[in-house]
């Protein structure tokens, strides 16, 4: 005989019940797991026992799962309703105004500006930061320089040595003349008599 079907309704017995949550998580997860796998699907699944022990898959990285599971439920509702969507960008806007103003402090700060209700402890962290800040840029500008005489170094170099083969190119023509110039006034084909002029 068939095994016949259990009625979908909480499990009474409580050793039933935690023998069944065993067996069923163990096959979600493993359908998780498939998923994810055969699919190239990003899966995240989470649960919580009638004990409240968690148990999780997730195919990557749970947290950015969750990341995207509220970014999407958010645009969700953005589009279902227009006015939530005004809100929201709305909200951005003030966020980064916010946030240009506070740039625009700092560096006014950072240039020994609206500094005149700091205190000791507020002027030390604002000296340590610029001295951050010129660390990093005396690395950065040490960095460049180095990279640039490296590379003047190497010109130098390849100019040195096109410099050296351009001279054994002259001295080697120069002898190849003087040879030549010696053969000529040595050829015996050639008349020595000069030619007459005449009026």
């Amino acid at each position: 005989m068939g095994r016949g079907k259990i009625a979908i309704k909480r499990i009474d017995n409580t050793t039933n019940r935690q023998v069944t949550f065993s067996k069923r998580r163990g096959g979600l997860m493993k359908k998780a797991r498939e998923l994810a796998i055969l699919c190239d699907a990003d899966v995240g699944l989470i649960v919580f026992s009638c004990t409240g022990r968690l148990y999780d898959f997730s195919s990557s990285s749970m947290k950015s799962i969750i990341e995207r599971y509220q970014e999407a439920g958010e645009e969700h509702c953005r589009l279902l309703n227009p006015m939530s969507e005004a809100k929201f960008w709305q909200r951005e806007v003030t966020t980064l105004r916010q946030q240009v103003q506070n740039l625009h402090h700092n560096n006014r700060q950072l240039l020994g500006e609206e500094i005149s209700n700091f205190t000791v402890r507020d002027l030390q962290l604002l000296q340590n930061q610029v001295e951050m800040s010129i660390h990093s840029i005396r690395n950065k500008k040490g960095s460049l320089v180095q990279k640039e005489n490296s590379e003047l170094r190497k010109k130098f170099n390849i100019a040195h040595q096109h410099n050296i083969e351009l001279h054994k190119k002259l001295n080697s023509g120069e002898s190849t003349s003087s040879e030549q110039v010696t053969r000529s006034s040595k050829d015996p084909g050639e008349s020595s008599t000069p030619r007459d002029s005449r009026t």
